[in-house]
């Protein structure tokens, strides 16, 4: 059993967690200006378009910034401690907020290049996470 805190999935990020659990990392793109946009909304946050879609990126992306974790968020995260928690640049311009993935977390490092690994925590929920890209 999953007991971790999971999403709540609600019709404007449905989408978005559909494609995590097919392993396919989607964002929203204004049909009007282009921008890519992350969090999923209901208007471009650029031109306040209401003509998004859904398009797939490369799930390839660079650290902006990074915390190490060495006190768990709770109980549930305890044997998890240290562990990495980042704000990534998807190469397509939005940001995510996800884990890096990896055993060497003091080898985390702003700039540091990311993939996009997937993580199937229940039936209907999988997680988007990353790992240091091979060099």
């Amino acid at each position: 059993m999953y007991e971790k805190p999971l999403p709540v999935i609600d019709p404007t990020t449905r989408p978005f967690w559909d494609a995590a659990k097919a392993h396919r990392l989607v964002v929203q793109r204004c049909q009007d200006c282009k921008m890519h946009i992350f969090i999923p909304r209901s208007n471009c946050t650029s031109c306040f378009s209401d003509r998004l879609e859904w398009v797939e990126v490369s799930g390839e992306g660079t650290i902006y910034t990074y915390t190490i974790a060495r006190r768990p968020a709770g109980p549930a995260f305890k044997e998890e401690v240290p562990y990495a928690v980042a704000i990534i640049d998807l190469k397509e311009g939005p940001r995510i907020l996800s884990n890096v993935v990896t055993d060497d977390v003091e080898g985390v490092t702003i700039g540091q290049k990311v993939r996009v690994i997937f993580d199937d925590v229940t039936e209907d929920v999988t997680l988007p996470k990353f790992v240091p890209a091979e060099s």
